[in-house]
């Protein structure tokens, strides 16, 4: 006998964060855990993206902010994120950025994090990043 077990997640919304332009959610709250989907750097106020690739880091991170924090947690509890960039040679002025980012909101330390470079990111923008939160 197989028995299937259904897992209870809440779907995660924020008008302060951009629309999911896919078939996808902005996150997802399995109760421990929530993960975010990929955020651009796209202004939910204006749909304008930032030219610069260190306002468009903080804008991806503030938008993953409103996600985390509409599902009652804080940046703090953030334990994972995986940074996609369009090109790699920004790796320095992304860090900084997010270096900044996660200073300014108290986190304990840094989460964990991967960074990868990709060929293209939706809207053509120079990076994305998604994370994990743990609620404790």
């Amino acid at each position: 006998m197989i028995l299937k077990e259904t897992i209870m997640a809440t779907t995660i919304h924020t008008e302060n964060a951009p629309a999911a332009i896919g078939p996808y959610v902005q996150a997802v709250d399995l109760g421990n855990l929530v993960l975010t989907s990929g955020q651009i750097p796209v202004n939910p106020a204006t749909g304008e993206v930032p030219a610069d690739i260190s306002a468009q880091a903080r804008q991806s991170l503030e938008n993953v902010k409103a996600i985390i924090e509409q599902a009652g947690l804080t940046v703090a509890d953030i334990v994972k994120t995986t940074v996609f960039v369009k090109d790699l040679n920004d790796f320095a002025t992304v860090n900084a950025e997010y270096e900044r980012f996660f200073k300014e909101n108290d986190h304990p330390n840094f989460p964990a994090r991967s960074c990868v470079e990709v060929a293209r990111l939706p809207k053509d923008v120079g990076l994305e990043i998604e994370a994990i939160a743990v609620r404790k």
